[in-house]
């Protein structure tokens, strides 16, 4: 498959709220659109964890993110205009229901005191990926829970790889890192915890 015939693929994938294994800016994860509630269940179902442990998302910029949450504390966006490697920040005030809609994030996306994770990927694809969706994207490690994260797609199981919707191709995998990435927590006052280096 050329590129672009696998970007149409996934977005396809994605749109008709299945699941993908792609490869991110960190390590190979497993997605869905953040906003569809049985996509993201079938994510928890996959990794065979526990729905109350929140998931990362991954939107294309600011201003997507400005749709998902209440409000972008002003720390946070001094965070990613200088970041240059893979981060994560968790936001206060996700915009949430139940259901999930095109508005607001499947309630299962969102930790229990309404936080939620957002990376803007630094990997063109996955920016591109996310962009064309024009909604965040569920991005959680492509493991069992409690197992080790594979660090490239030689080490995920096959039952993953049998469980999703669709597999893109390893060709596309040219900038993973495979470390996770950096996450930050920030407060509305301007707090910093650092939850991992």
């Amino acid at each position: 498959m050329k590129p672009e015939e696998i970007l149409a693929e996934a977005l396809r994938t994605l749109r008709e709220g299945g699941t993908i294994l792609y490869p991110t800016d960190t390590v190979w994860g497993l997605g869905c659109d953040a906003t569809n509630a049985a996509a993201v269940a079938r994510i928890f179902e996959i990794k065979r964890r526990a729905d109350s442990k929140s998931l990362v998302l991954l939107a294309s910029d600011l201003d997507m993110v400005a749709k998902y949450v209440k409000e972008i504390p002003d720390i946070a966006i001094d965070l990613v205009e200088v970041n240059d490697a893979p981060m994560t920040i968790i936001y206060p005030g996700a915009i949430c229901t139940e259901t999930g809609d095109k508005w607001h994030l499947a309630a299962s996306a969102v930790a229990a005191d309404g936080t939620v994770g957002i990376r803007i990927p630094l990997m063109d694809w996955c920016k591109q990926l996310v962009f064309k969706l024009g909604r965040p994207i569920v991005s959680t490690s492509a493991n069992i829970s409690g197992e080790p994260t594979p660090q490239r797609f030689s080490d995920i199981p096959q039952e993953i790889k049998d469980a999703v919707d669709f597999v893109v191709p390893p060709s596309v995998d040219t900038q993973s890192t495979g470390r996770a990435s950096q996450i930050l927590k920030v407060g509305l006052r301007g707090e910093i915890e650092i939850i991992r280096k």
